[in-house]
């Protein structure tokens, strides 16, 4: 049995929680608030993995920190641009403890990462892919915008423009006295929004209008050998942490096969994501 800790239990958390339950080779070892690091390190012997279901902006210190300590970690890290940089950073701490650190592990880097590998392969000449989000709820989105000052509650939309581009409509349930276009100048000018189109409005109650759904379309059009215009699409539309939670934890199963280090969700075979023998899954799946 995977001995396997939570960390955070927000959203993503308790979808963690309860794709763990029903993991067949799975132990929940304890399930800690995001500030608890130190509780989880004074357990390090009791823990093979920690999920760490915290905002991006805290994966870092948080995976470092257990990482010299023996506990592997997966994140789920969104912040695409940064993801060679953390992997980076991680990797020299995970090989000297003898530990994996899988970063970026959710759906989306993570599941459609593996997808855009393999259509890429598929069509690797003179190709192009689209990712696609939404519309839909992005919980990191929200998570910064419900860290400014002055928000009691956000949600942040993420509405497919095509060909990649999107634009976010954020809805902010502000504290009492709290001045909207303070609010609004602080929501634009941080990375996750300011690189695309973005609107903020107030609304007297974020529940109201809360939504967990997302989805995606990832297309591509590409050459195979010498053969034009071959098409390939992947849709969903998902529940956004019941999918991460998942993903996460299938990805802990993996990082008690792999050798020390850190990797993203494209480096792990995807069979080791899977409980059972590779007999039964090559049998059944190949």
């Amino acid at each position: 049995m995977i001995n396997v800790a939570i960390i955070g239990y927000g959203n993503i958390g308790r979808a963690a929680e309860q794709a763990v339950l029903v993991s067949p080779d799975m132990n929940l070892v304890g399930i800690f608030h995001h500030t608890e690091i130190e509780q989880v390190i004074a357990h390090h012997h009791e823990i093979d993995v920690a999920l760490l279901c915290v905002p991006t902006r805290e994966v870092e210190t948080n995976a470092k920190r257990l990482l010299q300590v023996g506990i592997s970690t997966v994140d789920s890290f969104d912040i695409h641009g940064n993801i060679w940089n953390l992997h980076e950073s991680l990797c020299p701490v995970a090989k000297a403890n003898k530990t994996v650190s899988i970063i970026a592990c959710g759906w989306d880097p993570g599941t459609d990462s593996v997808i855009r590998c393999l259509i890429q392969a598929m069509t690797p000449v003179d190709g192009v892919t689209y990712t696609n989000f939404g519309p839909g709820r992005s919980m990191g989105h929200s998570v910064v915008a419900r860290s400014k000052q002055g928000v009691r509650d956000a949600l942040s939309m993420t509405l497919p423009l095509g060909e990649g581009r999107h634009g976010r409509h954020v809805y902010v349930e502000l504290e009492q006295g709290a001045n909207l276009e303070q609010v609004r100048t602080d929501i634009l000018s941080d990375d996750y929004f300011r690189f695309d189109p973005t609107e903020v409005e107030a609304v007297p109650s974020v529940k109201e209008i809360d939504t967990l759904m997302h989805g995606v379309k990832i297309e591509r059009v590409g050459i195979s050998g010498n053969t034009k215009e071959q098409q390939m699409a992947f849709t969903m539309r998902i529940n956004n942490p019941a999918l991460t939670g998942q993903v996460m934890t299938c990805a802990a199963r993996a990082t008690q096969r792999l050798c020390p280090g850190a990797y993203v969700l494209p480096e792990v075979p995807p069979m080791w994501l899977l409980s059972g023998t590779d007999e039964d899954n090559i049998r059944h799946l190949v």
